[in-house]
């Protein structure tokens, strides 16, 4: 379900990105990347409800480092170029650095007092507010950019398909919350087994987020930046799995209003502030290669594609220690 619900998702936000004139950077982001992170939300969400912490805050970091490497992941099915260098775009930089600010604001919160105001700690009302501060300013960049990135023969422009007018767009509307309602759904269910195989393996919820539940709420961005590339949109690609990174820090905002017990940044243990840690740098080098442009790297795909690969293979070699 999840691979069928997430090929058809990117091509009707393709669709709906050229008939509202969003672009698909934008529309990448906020609708593509919200709508395959809604299982991962209800995860986070319940597992905080519910008292577990280490689990909601660990599929939400988990999950934006495994996304992050399937960005590296969609790379190898462009052979063109490098994704990075074909997929130039202002709104793309515009969002990892919204998503590098969002990541360092996580980080800082377990390290600030642990403050409430009605059980909710002051960094979680600040985070909605980068986000939505963050996405309008990515807005004004895609109508009216400052600078271009220079454009080259493996450059893909982001340009409406004149097909897309015949499709009446309140139908768009409706297949998408359709479809966004299926993979949201599928959160109830993963919470709960979950929790089980930690009980019944004996292992951390660390290990169960990071491993099990944000890489299962992921495979919508795996398949729909994979199935985005095969379909020429590599804008959306990159623009989905980084939009939905943005959103995915929310995860731990909407966590800490259901969290009972206090502040959740102050009941997570190092291991997960690890995976906070590594989810910058993994973005920062994202981020360098989006400015950097490299048209071919090693094994066909670019040099921070494979640095990407390499550090997220590091922090589960790291969960074993």
């Amino acid at each position: 379900m999840i691979a069928f619900v997430g090929v058809r998702l990117t091509a009707i936000v393709d669709q709906i990105a050229d008939r509202t004139g969003l672009g698909e950077a934008l529309a990448g982001s906020i609708f593509l990347g919200a709508a395959t992170s809604l299982s991962g939300i209800v995860v986070s969400t319940v597992a905080a409800y519910n008292g577990k912490p280490e689990l909601a805050m660990s599929n939400a970091l988990g999950g934006i480092a495994v996304q992050t490497a399937f960005l590296a992941v969609a790379d190898m099915f462009y052979r063109r170029a490098n994704l990075e260098h074909a997929a130039a775009s202002v709104a793309n930089m515009m969002q990892c650095s919204l998503l590098l600010f969002l990541l360092s604001g996580l980080l800082l919160a377990s390290y600030t007092p642990e403050w409430t105001i009605m059980g909710v700690h002051p960094a979680t009302p600040i985070l909605f507010i980068s986000y939505v501060y963050g996405l309008r300013h990515a807005n004004k960049l895609h109508d009216h950019p400052m600078w271009r990135p220079v454009e080259t023969s493996e450059t893909k422009v982001d340009e409406p398909e004149p097909q897309t007018q015949t499709v009446p767009l309140w139908r768009l509307w409706l297949q998408f919350f359709l479809l966004a309602a299926i993979i949201g759904s599928a959160g109830w269910v993963l919470e709960g087994v979950a929790s089980r195989l930690a009980s019944v393996w004996g292992i951390s919820h660390t290990a169960v987020g990071i491993l099990l539940t944000s890489v299962t709420t992921s495979l919508p961005e795996l398949v729909t930046s994979i199935a985005a590339v095969r379909r020429g949109a590599l804008t959306l690609a990159v623009s989905g799995i980084i939009g939905g990174n943005a959103f995915d820090t929310l995860f731990a905002a909407v966590a800490d209003i259901a969290y009972q017990e206090g502040s959740i940044y102050h009941a997570i243990p190092d291991r997960v502030l690890f995976w906070t840690t590594l989810s910058i740098l993994m973005t920062a080098v994202v981020l360098m290669g989006l400015i950097r442009r490299e048209r071919q790297g090693p094994g066909g795909i670019g040099f921070e594609s494979a640095v990407v690969l390499m550090l997220y293979g590091f922090g589960v070699m790291m969960l074993a220690t």
